[in-house]
């Protein structure tokens, strides 16, 4: 919200942008201290993800809807649709856009995360109240142009009040970006493989660890995997730490239990040499590109992915990296060891058109379409 909507928002004078979210961890780059003099945060909500924090949530983001009486709102979670819609239907003229992240029905009926009853009410319930903000809403965003296909309350809005803007990166103010790859090291150089985001099974972390595990038995000079983000499930989170804190030569993990500032991350990814993306098949992102593609593209890393179309055309057109599958993680360490050895990535360069700058403009010529 802050690195991309606010940034490109502020891009004008006299606007005025305040971020309502959850609350950052000490360690985060989000604090108020470095905040521009338009720029003001407001946290929400800190704790877990099924905390009674998330009720005082709504209450706080209530209170600030009506203190600040803002000329727009844009509402990057579902949970605030609700209140948003009240907000909207209580004073003339209000205006929202819903920023629409995840096919959020899909996720909760398919990741296995909520069971039973729990997860298809609230996956009626998603679909439902996303279908009423759509109606009422200035403009929709979409994080992926496939949503336009699946998402059914979509079909019948004109396309003019529908704006696809993908997760691309941004640079901080103060980043340079690489203008050529980086060379690849020698089979008698450390190996330092990188996965980075969210930490879950279905994005493919025990796979990380495995063909890390793999590669440290055909790579001479040793082998070094990052794992940095941050983990929603206690019980993975615990297996995990078990599972890599007795090998401290081969894994490296950061956060967990806390969201990491995007910097920390950002330099992860310059320490790197390969960016693992190990995604299980699985409905919720078989039509989706990570944010973390982008990051690593713009970043010119090269990437270690599975097989996936959508994927393929991205990677295809830049060169980024190469397209195995991470099961068996004996033969994705094979392959693995070749494509150090004989690929040459980003033969035309680091790519730019996977950074946020046309995003923005995108954004704003919907503003300008309504206010």
């Amino acid at each position: 919200m802050r690195g991309k909507f606010a940034k490109t928002l502020l891009e004008r004078p006299g606007v005025q942008v305040h971020i309502a979210g959850r609350e950052a961890s000490d360690r985060a780059d989000t604090s108020a201290a470095d905040a521009p003099l338009h720029l003001a945060l407001h946290p929400l909500f800190q704790g877990s993800r099924l905390s009674l924090e998330r009720l005082a949530a709504q209450w706080r983001y209530w209170r600030l809807l009506r203190r600040l009486q803002p000329n727009l709102v844009i509402v990057h979670a579902p949970e605030l649709l609700p209140l948003t819609l009240l907000w909207q239907q209580l004073g003339p003229g209000r205006k929202f856009l819903y920023d629409i992240r995840e096919n959020y029905a899909l996720n909760v009926s398919t990741q296995q995360v909520y069971q039973g009853f729990t997860r298809r009410g609230l996956a009626a319930g998603l679909r439902w109240i996303e279908g009423w903000a759509s109606r009422q809403a200035a403009g929709l965003i979409l994080a992926e142009e496939s949503y336009a296909d699946e998402l059914p309350f979509l079909r019948e809005l004109p396309a003019s009040r529908v704006v696809v803007l993908e997760n691309k990166y941004q640079p901080a103010p103060d980043e340079t970006l690489p203008t050529r790859p980086r060379p690849h090291p020698t089979l008698n150089e450390p190996l330092r493989l990188l996965y980075s985001g969210t930490i879950s099974a279905l994005n493919g972390v025990w796979e990380a660890v495995a063909l890390t595990q793999a590669l440290a038995t055909t790579w001479p000079g040793g082998v070094h995997c990052t794992i940095i983000g941050f983990c929603q499930q206690p019980v993975l989170l615990q297996q995990l730490r078990a599972a890599v804190d007795g090998q401290p030569e081969l894994f490296t993990l950061i956060g967990g239990a806390e969201p990491v500032p995007h910097t920390r991350i950002v330099g992860e990814i310059g320490r790197s040499h390969l960016g693992l993306l190990p995604y299980r098949a699985h409905p919720s992102t078989a039509r989706c590109r990570p944010t973390k593609l982008f990051e690593y593209l713009a970043l010119g890393l090269p990437i270690l992915i599975p097989h996936n179309w959508l994927w393929a055309k991205t990677m295809a057109r830049h060169g980024g990296g190469v397209m195995y599958e991470f099961t068996p993680a004996n033969a994705a360490a094979a392959n693995v060891r070749k494509a150090l050895e004989r690929c040459r990535f980003y033969p035309n360069g680091i790519p730019v058109d996977v950074q946020w700058a046309g995003e923005g403009k995108k954004l704003w010529r919907l503003l300008d379409s309504f206010i």
